[in-house]
């Protein structure tokens, strides 16, 4: 029997569901492919099955290169001799080139393709982000600055790695600042897997920085031993090792380092968070309705107490930090300092822990939907609230462990425990407070819904009766009409077609300013909530960029004290500070992004 045999492939196990239809637009889609895929019936589940598996083999790229780089930054701390810091130098150096190579392809290549960024994420990259990783990244710049003059004054001891290391830093961190202040919000459409496989070795990169910041004590380990040298010299015993000369311009490098060194490691984290998110939306595709038309703004308008009391706690702290600071340039910071210092904290933290909790029991008393649309912002803002939480409540463990198990009743002793106990609780209840504020939906979201439904049919209601005005106005014309005349009749015809316009505009106006005012007086039993919410959010915004403001630019008391110092000794407490302060600092940072939004919300 003769006949064209029509070849059924049978359709793999992961697509058994029905084929999805292609979108008219589907010349303008790049669908994934992947080899492991290539038979399934369904063009859609193919895409959805080749972007998992573009996710998974990118995530085991970024996760071998983080354990390699691990290793090697373990073998300095464990065994010197064998693997040295130069060594693991130059494999960060290796993979920055690498990184720089895709951006530099990305940003010129990947980028201008036709249909390549078919959407943008309007919630991926906020200003705040965007603007902290400008922030950041110039400090950073400048830190490497000061480590290359540092190395160059004492370059006669050093090696030229030292040189090299920072000046291809500095590069590293101009091109990926510009790559992310201009392409944060792109849903690349086109090259996903080479995207996914550049973007998580970029974010492996920035890990191992953050990782060799921590771990990475040379300077400090030198200042140390100049001390010591000061006084073998006082002793009468010759020293050989490699310190700063007794000049002004040593001196400010090696002070400018160690002040700007936690601003490397919170570049570091804020570029991962924007790099997941980047990654997360490789292939994503935004419909339109997820994709708000009225954005909520700030405006400050509604609050009293909250930016009263906040400013009221800046100003003391900055007089607190103030103090602290000419202490710490001075000298050694003596005992009442900390008792001042760590006294703020204890009066501070309570409030803002009360408050959060006052604001969680009203997200709980307000009758606003859930908002369950798909967000990888929103989900990495709550994981990364968590996870920089577990520095501070960390560093508080460690530090309630040394004090309990020495001297717990001495006065400065036990204001530090009350504030690594009161620390703990306030992350929690702030990070509670946030996370259900972020998920909650907007009341705006509301009010667009309902205007734009009563606008639509106020304005085909207006088109409507437009049109029986113009067939009832061509049905009275006469037949015959000179053309002088004529042009008169249609000068007038215009001028009513203009006002009815206007007048239909003006009706829709005062039927829209109606249907707020219902609004408003349907929602009026919940304007005390949103008013209560709004001076919440900006008290602990206020709070929070002061607790921001002492740790990043010098206040350290949890490390000059000397409690947890001597206590752990200086490498494992400098290591758990390295790890905890970093994520303190943005922890603060991020939690004021959170608490603008829920502020706006509100």
């Amino acid at each position: 029997m003769s006949g064209v045999k029509v070849s059924k492939q049978k359709p793999c196990h992961h697509c058994k569901s029905r084929s999805a239809s292609v979108p008219p637009d589907s010349s303008m889609i790049h669908y994934e492919k992947f080899w492991l895929y290539r038979h399934c019936s369904s063009l859609q589940q193919s895409h959805m099955q080749a972007q998992k598996a573009g996710q998974l083999f990118s995530g085991l790229l970024a996760m071998n290169v983080v354990f390699l780089g691990s290793a090697f930054i373990s073998s300095v701390i464990f065994n010197h001799v064998a693997i040295t810091l130069a060594d693991v130098w130059v494999l960060l150096s290796i993979l920055k080139v690498l990184c720089l190579c895709w951006i530099t392809y990305y940003l010129l290549g990947t980028s201008r393709q036709p249909h390549a960024v078919l959407h943008r994420d309007p919630h991926a990259g906020p200003i705040w982000i965007r603007g902290s990783v400008l922030l950041f990244g110039s400090f950073s710049i400048l830190l490497n600055v000061f480590q290359i003059g540092y190395s160059t004054v004492l370059v006669h001891c050093k090696s030229r790695v030292e040189i090299v290391f920072p000046s291809i830093e500095i590069i590293f961190i101009c091109t990926q600042a510009f790559f992310l202040w201009h392409h944060s919000k792109d849903c690349i459409q086109v090259q996903h897997n080479l995207t996914r496989c550049g973007l998580m070795l970029t974010i492996a990169t920035n890990l191992l920085l953050w990782l060799l910041a921590v771990t990475n004590d040379t300077i400090h380990m030198e200042i140390e031993s100049q001390l010591r040298e000061v006084e073998r010299r006082f002793a009468g015993n010759e020293t050989t090792s490699c310190t700063c000369p007794n000049t002004t311009i040593c001196k400010v490098f090696q002070k400018g380092y160690v002040l700007l060194y936690p601003f490397n490691t919170e570049y570091c984290l804020v570029c991962c968070s924007v790099l997941y998110v980047m990654w997360k939306n490789v292939g994503r595709r935004i419909s339109h309705h997820h994709v708000p038309h009225i954005k909520p703004k700030f405006k400050f308008q509604g609050v009293v107490f909250g930016p009263l009391l906040g400013t009221t706690a800046i100003i003391i702290g900055i007089c607190i930090f103030m103090m602290y600071q000419i202490q710490a340039t001075g000298s050694a910071p003596n005992h009442q300092v900390f008792v001042m210092y760590y006294s703020y904290y204890i009066v501070l933290l309570p409030l803002m822990s009360v408050v959060a909790v006052i604001g969680t029991i009203i997200h709980a008393l307000e009758k606003k939907e859930l908002d369950t649309l798909k967000n990888p912002t929103r989900s990495l803002d709550a994981i990364l609230l968590m996870g920089a939480a577990l520095g501070q409540i960390a560093m508080s463990y460690f530090s309630i462990v040394a004090i309990v198990a020495t001297d717990p009743k001495d006065l400065l002793n036990s204001l530090i425990l009350s504030y690594a106990v009161l620390l703990i609780f306030q992350n929690i209840t702030q990070n509670v407070f946030i996370i259900d504020g972020l998920h909650r939906q907007p009341l705006i979201a509301a009010t667009e819904v309902r205007h734009t439904g009563h606008a639509g049919q106020r304005v085909a209601s207006s088109e409507l009766s437009g049109e029986e005005e113009t067939t009832t106005s061509s049905k009275q014309e006469p037949i015959q009409i000179s053309p002088g005349k004529e042009e008169e009749i249609k000068e007038e015809q215009n001028h009513e077609a203009h006002d009815q316009r206007r007048m239909s505009m003006l009706e829709l106006g005062q039927e829209i300013r109606k249907v707020s005012l219902s609004y408003i007086h349907s929602y009026s039993h919940l304007n005390w909530k949103r008013k209560a919410l709004r001076e919440i959010s900006f008290f602990l915004v206020l709070c929070n960029i002061i607790l921001w403001v002492m740790p990043t630019f010098g206040a350290h008391p949890v490390f000059e004290n000397g409690l947890e110092k001597s206590f752990y000794g200086y490498s494992t407490w400098f290591a758990i500070v390295n790890f905890g302060l970093p994520l303190s600092v943005f922890y603060r940072m991020h939690s004021v992004g959170g608490l603008l939004e829920v502020y706006i919300t509100a």
